[in-house]
């Protein structure tokens, strides 16, 4: 019997150690998170109002407009993309022409202009 009680601590200590290893790497995540957005705060857009660029398709989302927006990166520097037509998926690269860059600077929106 004590065995068992033993055993039902040591399970419980377990439990316990892995969520606080899972929530500190959550805050470690998001403390990443943060510094990489300040840092993007803190230089200039590598990408210029009115040129075209290629990039691969990280992601799909929801943007501001309410639309279905390619994701991607230009040097690290994130895209959003409307227009893309339905045929583009994830991994494929895409022309966009940059038309705006968000408040502060730190992501911009662009319009499709072709697959690469």
């Amino acid at each position: 019997m004590d065995y068992v009680l033993v055993g039902a601590g040591v399970g419980i200590v377990v439990v316990l150690l892995g969520v606080l290893a899972l929530l500190r790497r959550r805050s470690s995540d998001a403390r990443a998170s943060k510094r990489a957005h300040e840092e993007a705060q803190e230089r200039e857009p590598p990408v210029e109002i009115g040129e075209t660029y290629e990039f691969g398709v990280t992601e799909f989302t929801d943007h501001h407009s309410g639309e279905r927006v390619a994701v991607g990166k230009v040097e690290g520097f994130v895209v959003f993309t409307e227009d893309v037509p339905g045929s583009v998926s994830e991994g494929d690269v895409i022309r966009a022409k940059v038309l705006s860059f968000n408040r502060g600077e730190t992501s911009a929106d662009a319009s499709f202009v072709g697959t690469a």
